[in-house]
């Protein structure tokens, strides 16, 4: 892959998701859309070096370009696992220094390490010097009673200063005493206006924004507007058709027809054969699979199919097909008045 594969992809990308964005999701996001870049769930560094978990390191070549999120706060052990995840053959080590949840400010690290720019300026270093793939930051605009003003401006210089070209932000604090992960998520207000003004200041480092993007729309006007890359969060995950099927034509000015739910269907079906046979289970597929058609006619016979079916002993691919062919004859039949 070429080394500036996830710098080129990283102007629509969609956002690591714990228990979403998964070796499943990320092929089916793939088939949506050839050139997003795609991340992985989070894996801490603890568990790849301490734990030797290497099996968190799966992905196919077909999921490129993607990229390793890795959760951590000790230079030398982010050190060694940036390497394990260059040397598994992923195009860039993102570190993150934006998740909330009460799990990861114990292990000091996530949205936490927004009060420690030079620790994280310090891992940064250490990742890079320790492989050849780019590393890469996710953060917020601020924690709890920060004046993101102030610290946002600093969290980036020391980021800038170790070397990172690019950075995707959050634009919401995290409030890590008195939300949760969940409302962590919505609460907290947006400013857009700060990344813009960031992106001012740091005009040669490649600014991602991420929060509240619910549309393809969206993601233009942002890029419309200067910044260098919009990464998606839910909204690519609930509803990945209305986000991806058109992204290569209008975020990458791609030739050719859009992609649509049904092909992805009627791609899927080999992958599904093949992860049955490994002695896989389908609704480890399936469940990422319920929002291909949100919005659509025969959407919600599409979900009740794979949420009522994909669970039940024997349930293979022909179960993805009864539905799809529901789906179909929904969108294909005449309206009745």
């Amino acid at each position: 892959m070429p080394r500036n594969a996830a710098a080129a992809a990283a102007r629509l990308s969609c956002a690591p998701m714990m228990d979403w964005t998964d070796r499943h999701c990320r092929y089916l996001h793939r088939l949506l859309s050839r050139q997003t870049l795609l991340y992985t769930e989070m894996v801490t560094a603890p568990a790849l070096v301490r734990g030797g978990a290497v099996h968190l390191l799966e992905h196919s070549p077909e999921e490129y370009p993607v990229a390793l999120q890795l959760g951590g706060s000790d230079p030398a052990e982010l050190a060694q696992a940036a390497r394990m995840g260059a040397q598994a053959g992923y195009a860039e080590i993102n570190l993150n220094c934006g998740c909330p949840s009460d799990r990861v400010q114990s292990g000091r690290f996530g949205a936490i390490l927004m009060t420690e720019p030079a620790l994280v300026a310090a891992c940064c270093v250490a990742m890079r010097e320790a492989q050849p793939v780019e590393v890469t930051v996710k953060c917020r605009i601020g924690v709890d009673d920060q004046n993101p003003e102030e610290v946002l401006p600093e969290f980036l210089a020391h980021i800038v200063a170790a070397g990172v070209q690019r950075v995707q932000i959050h634009a919401r604090k995290a409030w890590l005493d008195g939300l949760s992960p969940k409302e962590n998520r919505d609460i907290p207000p947006l400013d857009y206006d700060l990344v813009q003004r960031m992106k001012m200041l740091f005009p040669n480092l490649h600014i991602s924004i991420n929060g509240g993007i619910t549309s393809l729309d969206q993601a233009v006007s942002l890029l419309d507007q200067g910044l260098d890359g919009v990464m998606v969060g839910r909204a690519a995950y609930q509803q990945p058709a209305d986000i991806l099927c058109a992204a290569d034509r209008r975020i990458f000015g791609a030739s050719g027809p859009d992609t649509t739910p049904e092909g992805a269907v009627h791609a899927m079906l080999p992958y599904i054969e093949a992860h049955l046979a490994s002695g896989g289970r389908l609704n480890q597929i399936t469940r990422h699979m319920l929002g291909l058609f949100a919005g659509k006619p025969g959407a919600r016979a599409w979900r009740r199919h794979l949420s009522e079916g994909a669970s039940r002993p024997g349930a293979g691919p022909e179960m993805v097909e009864r539905a799809l062919a529901e789906v179909t004859d929904l969108t294909e039949s005449p309206l009745i008045l």
